[in-house]
C-alpha cells in the first residue's frame, strides 16, 4: 500500500511540474490576462457560496456546479445574500460591452465572471474551468491563483461544419460534438443536411424526400437547436442546390433536365446530376422547404449551396434551360445562375433569413471582376477553394459582400493531418493539412484592417464521405480544431506556436477522459534524430 501511495505522490507531483500556472491549459488564449503576484490564493471550502443575477435555472449555473464538482470535488450551493468572505459570482452586466465580452477576476475573497449576456458568462466559465485544469496542484487543493482576464473573440463567429447528409449523424452524438465545440468557444454548427448520398430532414409537406435513409424530425431538430442555443451555439442548416441534389432528383426525377431523363438516380450512387432551372416545379417544391426550414432554424441564415455546379454538362445540354437562355437571351449557361438564385433567394428573405453561399469562383482563376454569378450584397460567402481565398477576399470587399474564411489549404478539416494518416479511404486525392499549417492560418492574411472588415469569422469544414461515425469526426476534428479555435479568437499578436503546443496537452488529454477520439500529433513532439 505504501508503494501505491508514493507512486500516486510521484505522479501528482511529476503533474505539477507539467502543468503548473493558470495559463497552462487555457486555449484559445485570453486577448488580456494579468497574473497578479504577492495575493492570496481563492479557496473553495464549504463555506464558498455561489451568487448570481441569473435566472435559478440558467445553464450557467448547473455548468459551474458540475465543473467546481469535477475538478475539486466539492458542491456548493447558490446563495440569495449579496455578501459572503467566499463567493463565486455570475453577474449579468449589461455596461461589458459586447456580447461574447467577459471578465473573469480572482481575488482571496471572490470569483467573478460578468458579461452582458449569458454567452459571455458561459465564456468566462469555459476559462475558469482550463484555469482549474491547467492549475493542477492548486486545484487538488480547491486553490485558484489570483488573475484578471478581460476576454473577448476576434471575430464573432468561429463555426464547424458537420455533414451528415454523407453519414448520418444520431442526435445524441450531434450534443456530443456541441459540447466539446464550446469549451473552445465556438458559437456556429453548421449543419449540411442534403447531398447526393442522402436527405436528412423531415420535409412534413413533401415526405417523399425521406422516403429513404435515416433523417431528422422537425421535433428532433428544435430540440438540438434549443439544446446548441443554451450553450451560445446557433446552428445553421445548409441544403445544397441547384446541384448535389441526386436525393432530391430521387424522389422528384421530374425536376432534372430534360437529357438526364433515362438516368437513374441512385442515393448515394449517381452524382454531378442537378436541378432543371426552367422547370416551376422546382422553385415551388422549394418554396415549401425553405418554408418549413426557416421555422426550425432561428439562425439568421439558410445556407444553399451554390457550388461545384456542373453547370455545362446539365444546364448546357438540357432542352428547357437553353430555351430559358435563349428567351433571357444569355449567351452561358452559367449566366443561368442569376435566373435560379433570383427565383430561390427572395423565398429565404420573405422567410426572415439571408442567404448564405460558397464562394464559387470557377477552377481556374477568372479576371478579377467576374464572378460564376452576380451575389447579391445581403449573402454571406464563404471562401473554400484551395488557393482562391485572397481573391474571394479582394472581390467581397469590392462588392460589400460579409466572408467567411474556410480556405481548403487551413480549415478543412477531412484532408489527412499526416501524411499517410489518411481517413478509410482518400477519396479524391486530398493534400495534407497538419496541426501546424491549421495553426498558423490568420483569418485576416495580414491585411491592412479596412481591407479585412467584412471578414465576419471562420469556419472549419468536416466533408464526411470518409467520416462513417462521430468517432472519425472527432478523430479529424481534434486536435486542429484547437488550433482553429485560437485562429478565431484570439489576436494575432497573442498567438505562439510554441505556447499553442504546450497549453494543447491538457485540453488533449481532458478530451480523451471525456470519450473524445482524438488524433495525438505525435510528430510535432518528435526529437531530431542525432547525426
Amino acid at each position: 500500500m505504501k508503494k501505491y501511495k508514493l507512486i500516486t505522490c510521484m505522479l501528482l507531483f511529476a503533474g505539477c511540474l507539467s502543468a503548473q500556472n493558470n495559463l497552462s491549459a487555457l486555449l484559445p488564449m485570453p486577448n488580456q490576462v494579468k497574473q497578479i503576484e504577492g495575493k492570496k490564493d481563492f479557496v473553495i471550502s464549504g463555506k464558498t457560496t455561489i451568487q448570481t443575477n441569473l435566472p435559478e435555472d440558467a445553464f450557467c449555473i448547473a455548468e459551474l456546479k458540475d465543473i467546481l464538482r469535477e475538478r475539486t470535488g466539492k458542491t456548493l450551493a447558490l446563495s440569495s445574500s449579496g455578501s459572503g468572505s467566499s463567493v463565486i459570482r455570475l453577474m449579468l452586466d449589461p455596461s461589458v460591452k459586447g456580447d461574447e465580452h467577459y471578465q473573469l477576476s480572482v481575488s482571496e475573497g471572490t470569483v467573478a465572471i460578468k458579461g452582458a449576456t449569458q454567452g459571455a458568462i458561459l465564456y468566462g466559465l469555459m476559462t475558469l474551468d482550463q484555469i482549474l485544469l491547467g492549475d493542477v496542484c492548486r486545484t487538488l487543493s480547491g486553490k485558484i491563483a489570483p488573475v484578471e482576464i478581460d476576454d473577448q473573440p476576434r471575430f464573432g463567429y468561429r463555426s464547424l461544419m458537420l455533414d451528415p447528409a454523407r453519414h448520418f449523424l444520431p442526435v445524441e452524438d450531434v450534443k456530443f460534438y456541441i459540447d466539446q465545440m464550446i469549451r473552445y468557444k465556438y458559437n456556429v454548427l453548421q449543419l449540411h443536411l442534403t447531398d447526393d448520398q442522402g436527405w436528412r430532414i423531415e420535409i412534413k409537406k413533401h415526405p417523399r424526400l425521406t422516403g429513404k435513409g435515416e433523417f431528422y424530425t422537425q421535433e428532433e431538430l428544435k430540440d438540438l437547436v434549443h439544446y446548441a442555443a443554451e450553450r451560445n451555439v446557433q446552428i445553421i442548416p445548409e441544403l445544397d442546390i441547384p446541384g448535389h441534389t441526386v436525393a432530391v432528383l430521387a424522389a422528384y426525377p421530374e425536376l432534372g433536365c430534360s437529357h438526364t431523363d433515362t438516368i437513374p438516380k441512385i442515393v448515394g450512387e449517381t452524382v454531378n446530376l442537378m436541378l432543371c432551372a426552367n422547370n416551376d416545379n422546382v422553385y415551388t417544391l422549394y418554396k415549401d422547404i425553405l418554408t418549413e426550414v426557416a421555422s426550425i432554424f432561428p439562425a439568421p441564415y439558410i445556407h444553399l449551396g451554390g457550388d461545384e455546379a456542373i453547370i455545362d454538362a446539365n444546364w448546357g445540354k438540357c432542352e428547357h434551360c437553353r430555351s430559358l437562355m435563349k428567351q433571357l437571351g444569355y449567351t452561358k449557361p452559367t449566366e443561368l445562375m442569376n435566373y435560379f438564385f433570383g427565383k430561390i433567394l427572395p423565398v429565404v428573405r420573405e422567410n426572415g433569413k439571408k442567404p448564405m453561399l460558397w464562394c464559387e469562383l470557377d477552377n481556374i482563376r477568372m479576371p478579377a471582376h467576374e464572378y460564376l454569378f452576380d451575389y447579391p450584397k445581403d449573402a454571406v460567402l464563404i471562401t473554400w477553394r484551395y488557393g482562391l481565398t485572397p481573391l474571394c477576399t479582394e472581390l467581397t470587399a469590392r462588392h460589400g459582400n460579409t466572408l467567411i474564411m474556410a480556405p481548403g489549404e487551413y480549415t478543412y478539416l477531412d484532408y489527412p493531418q499526416y501524411k499517410n494518416d489518411f481517413p478509410e479511404f482518400n477519396n479524391w486525392g486530398m493534400p495534407v493539412t497538419t496541426l501546424e499549417t491549421t495553426y498558423q492560418f490568420d483569418p485576416g492574411y495580414g491585411l491592412p484592417a479596412s481591407q479585412q472588415a467584412h471578414i465576419a469569422g471562420v469556419n472549419g469544414t468536416l466533408w464526411a464521405e470518409a467520416m462513417p461515425d462521430i468517432n472519425r469526426v472527432t478523430y479529424m476534428t481534434y486536435p486542429r480544431g484547437l488550433a482553429l479555435a485560437e485562429a478565431g479568437w484570439t489576436q494575432m499578436e497573442h498567438r505562439d506556436w510554441e505556447s499553442f503546443k504546450k497549453r494543447m496537452y491538457p485540453n488533449l488529454s481532458e478530451l480523451m477522459k471525456r470519450g473524445v477520439s482524438v488524433r495525438v500529433p505525435f510528430e510535432i513532439v518528435r526529437y531530431p534524430q542525432k547525426k
